[in-house]
């Protein structure tokens, strides 16, 4: 196996070719239409056509009414092409059933996909596709249709360790009925087991299992995996990969505002209206004073759990901006889902507190007002609190964010965990703990330096001869080179064929 690409001598020359060459290169991205799937693959898609490159992303036609009705930007000729392919259910039909809808989408999803590619292959040639690991039987979509494949593994990396590990070798761990039972993998701190991703545990539904164990045996298929995030924070755990199937972090995987950068397209995939109101209310208020609250675009929290942040951030008496999804907003519900705060809350702390549906979260972390993060710990909010310098509270839920978190306070060190107790709720006085710890604690101050310090170092692996950029650079190094191939080969092809019709 070639040494990793961020230790090899070809940077230079890579850099120098990305940048002098015009490369005749388009790619094809395919993705489920989630808010969380969708965003890293339209940044990366960004940062791709930054090289003259042009790119299709592909994904379902549920997820396309859903940004018809929120943007009248779905097409671009700045490089992006949106197309739409059937999961094989109606529009209307309640996705949040998640075994039904794998299970359909796995049936009819490859058959519907392939079709797009036929029609979009009688125009175009592909160089790639780039496949996102949740939409797994692409994989074998696109080997049909033979254009070589790379993964965009949208979590990270330290994910991408264990659910390949355990996969390929579960002896590495321990029973997962045991909360606290110990994991040792290599390149991480000593895990428990409630660190672990849900979906591996024996409380998660077997379609999620199904889909990742799907997803490690169609690897095979695949020439690259480019992960989401940067070297610098997961070092170990990338390297800990290199003799098994290596993972080339190109992240952290944001928007070019996030950057400093002008946007490169007008493409937009917000599936949910921002609210703008946000933005001249924290212009109103002191630098790192607001608590902003965002559980994602899935996440719903019970009434008890609303209740006891409610309670905290009165006792608290700081500021806060947080986001409430309004009901049938996608979200999955638990038995007492709660859409609503308290009217006598929401008066008591009027001009302390602003609570909207839907926010622009970069705007808002980039904001000097914002003062730390009560997220859910998804990857993609985990990345932008790394590119700001913003501290976290974490408040995980499922899939990767037990994970995410357990990185968050134990190896970023720019964050605190909430505690569940034993009916799964985080105590008042378990939530104040971790405002006091992260804003006004003794340990606030070196919560707050270690963020900046990942900030730069995020921003440093993005420049050039940064880690993760010299991993883009050869991706498309790579590429280049492959479709060069290609090119000569069906010219030979085609002089060899006009030969015998002679």
């Amino acid at each position: 196996m070639p040494s990793p690409w961020y230790f090899t001598s070809l940077v230079q020359p890579v850099t120098m070719l990305v940048a002098n060459e015009k490369p005749n290169i388009k790619i094809l991205m395919v993705s489920m239409a989630l808010q969380g799937h969708i965003n890293p693959t339209l940044n990366f898609a960004k940062r791709l056509i930054s090289k003259g490159i042009h790119v299709t992303i592909a994904t379902t036609e549920d997820g396309g009414n859903r940004m018809l009705k929120h943007t009248d930007k779905i097409s671009s000729d700045s490089g992006i092409k949106l197309e739409f392919f059937s999961d094989g259910l109606s529009v209307d039909f309640d996705r949040s059933d998640t075994k039904t809808f794998l299970n359909t989408i796995q049936e009819k999803g490859p058959q519907n996909l392939s079709n797009l590619i036929t029609n979009l292959t009688k125009n175009e040639t592909f160089s790639c596709a780039i496949v996102n690991p949740f939409v797994p039987w692409a994989i074998d979509v696109v080997a049909e249709h033979e254009i070589p494949c790379a993964l965009l593994w949208i979590q990270a990396s330290t994910l991408y360790s264990i659910y390949y590990r355990y996969f390929k070798n579960n002896d590495l761990f321990p029973k997962l009925d045991v909360p606290n039972e110990k994991v040792q993998l290599p390149g991480l701190p000593v895990l428990e087991v409630k660190d672990l991703p849900s979906l591996l545990l024996p409380s998660s539904p077997l379609h999620y299992k199904e889909l990742m164990a799907y997803f490690i045996k169609a690897l095979d298929k695949v020439e690259w995996v480019l992960g989401a995030s940067f070297l610098e924070i997961e070092e170990e755990i990338v390297k800990s990969m290199d003799s098994l199937t290596p993972i080339y972090p190109i992240g952290p995987l944001v928007s070019p505002f996030l950057l400093g950068e002008k946007e490169t397209s007008n493409v937009s995939v917000d599936m949910w209206n921002a609210e703008d109101a946000c933005i001249g209310w924290l212009d109103n208020k002191p630098n790192s004073s607001v608590i902003y609250i965002s559980f994602g675009s899935l996440v719903v929290l019970s009434q008890t759990q609303m209740n006891n942040i409610v309670t905290a951030l009165k006792n608290s008496n700081k500021n806060f901006l947080w986001v409430v999804k309004p009901a049938n907003n996608g979200g999955y519900e638990t038995k007492d889902a709660a859409y609503e705060l308290p009217k006598e809350f929401l008066k008591e702390t009027e001009g302390r507190g602003l609570v909207v549906k839907w926010c622009a979260q970069e705007k808002v972390l980039m904001h000097p007002a914002v003062a730390c993060f009560l997220s859910h710990c998804g990857w993609n909010s985990t990345l932008e609190t790394l590119i700001t310098g913003v501290p976290v509270i974490c408040w995980p839920s499922w899939l990767d964010q037990p994970t995410n978190a357990m990185l968050i306070e134990n190896v970023f060190r720019n964050g605190v965990k909430v505690n569940y107790g034993e009916d799964g709720v985080a105590s008042v006085k378990e939530i104040e703990r971790c405002i006091r710890e992260v804003m006004e604690g003794p340990n606030a101050g070196e919560i707050k330096k270690r963020a900046m310090e990942i900030k730069d170092s995020a921003r440093k692996a993005l420049e050039e001869d940064g880690s993760s950029s010299n991993n883009f650079n050869q991706f498309i190094s790579e590429l280049i080179v492959k479709n060069n191939s290609r090119e000569q080969q069906k010219a030979l092809d085609t002089e060899v064929n006009v030969e015998l019709q002679f």
